[in-house]
């Protein structure tokens, strides 16, 4: 094989690859823990993506709480989700495989993929 043809070969592995990241599957569950002034308090995101649309639900020892208007664009993603009458939008991206960066106007949170 010549050096042109490596070259190509390896150009398009490399798009392959980048790709297949930007398009990273978020489904499953995720959690992560928050300190609060009666102590920590652990979130488990359980997210589903279908074409584009991400649904799902937050739950803690409180009880469970429905995303609404979730959307997935390559490796970013974003939804709201309603508690005492108050929408709250969260944005987020995909760091890695089993990490997620999530923001929202409360602040950030790092999301770690849950073994099942």
């Amino acid at each position: 094989m010549n050096y042109k043809k490596f070259s190509m070969l390896f150009i398009l592995l490399l798009i392959a690859g980048m790709t297949a990241y930007a398009q990273s599957d978020i489904t499953g569950k995720w959690t992560t823990t928050l300190a609060g002034p009666q102590g920590d308090m652990k979130l488990t995101f359980n997210y589903k993506v279908d074409n584009g649309v991400l649904t799902g639900t937050i739950a803690s020892q409180m009880g469970e709480i429905p995303l609404e208007h979730g959307k997935v664009e390559g490796n970013k993603f974003s939804y709201d989700f309603e508690i005492q009458d108050m929408s709250i939008s969260h944005t987020g991206e995909v760091v890695s495989k089993d990490e997620l960066k999530v923001k929202s106007q409360r602040g950030e949170m790092k999301l770690t993929r849950e073994k099942e």
